[in-house]
């Protein structure tokens, strides 16, 4: 094969991967009034992983666990320090109060799922 277009491939490659795990930007979801956020967990992440809510106010989270794997067995929000067991199949609220603006991240217990509050 043409080493030009090895070169070529595996540089796309490098480009791809670049973009899809660090320069790639997720949808933001946005809080409406008091209704809860629904948060899927299924495979590897949290749909919407990105979430905007007014900072200082309590938010709903309602997580709805469809991923059997033992790492989506809890969301901890380590700088809120808020840390809950999801169970499989059942939606579980949990309310959280952003102190002030800024990102609030949760993850999974292997900080494998992630999720970002962006409080406002």
């Amino acid at each position: 094969m043409n080493p030009m277009i090895v070169n070529l491939a595996g540089l796309l490659l490098i480009g791809l991967i670049v973009w899809w795990f660090w320069l790639s930007r997720t949808k933001v979801t946005r809080a409406v009034g008091t209704q809860p956020i629904e948060i899927l967990v299924s495979d590897g992440v949290y749909t919407p992983a990105r979430i905007e809510v007014p900072a200082g106010k309590p938010v709903t989270l309602r997580f709805l666990r469809q991923d059997p794997s033992p790492c989506a067995e809890k969301a901890l929000f380590d700088s809120l320090g808020v840390s809950v067991d999801l169970p499989i199949g059942k939606p579980l609220d949990v309310v959280v109060t952003p102190p002030e603006a800024g990102e609030y991240e949760f993850t999974c217990q292997m900080r494998m799922y992630r999720g970002t509050l962006v409080a406002k």
